[in-house]
């Protein structure tokens, strides 16, 4: 999997949190842009999966957004955005294995079976005894 750094258009914003006076004066919330379609790190089928999988994070235009604002300066904001990017991609991409459907064990069966037979008996000596019968 490529790092898709280079691809990815960064825009700032004032940033809302810890930070003091900091956050009213300086752009420190960094909001990362990143076209899928034009890409050219990603195969055809790759972007497919990845307009799929992250189709709510993905705007009309084609770009998947992602923004931090945890750290008090832009550079680390970036480093997190591009990280969280990375990231998300990665997931995307990741193919989960099919589940094997397993019967189940004779020994487990005939556990099953001694516990019905053992609460049946037990509901059978709940019931009253008739004398005659």
């Amino acid at each position: 999997m490529a790092d898709v750094k280079k691809e990815i258009k960064f825009s700032t914003a004032r940033s809302s949190g810890k930070g003091g006076q900091n956050v009213n004066k300086v752009e420190t919330m960094v909001i990362g842009y990143w076209h899928v379609d034009s890409s050219i790190i990603l195969s055809e089928n790759e972007k497919n999966i990845i307009t799929e999988k992250l189709s709510n994070k993905i705007n009309n235009e084609g770009f998947l957004f992602v923004k931090s604002h945890l750290y008090r300066t832009q550079l680390a904001n970036k480093e997190d955005v591009i990280e969280k990017m990375n990231t998300l991609i990665k997931k995307a991409l990741v193919i989960p294995k099919k589940r094997k459907p397993t019967k189940p064990t004779k020994a487990s069966k005939e556990s099953r079976l001694l516990n019905k037979k053992i609460s049946s008996t037990k509901k059978i000596d709940r019931k009253k005894i008739i004398p005659n019968e």
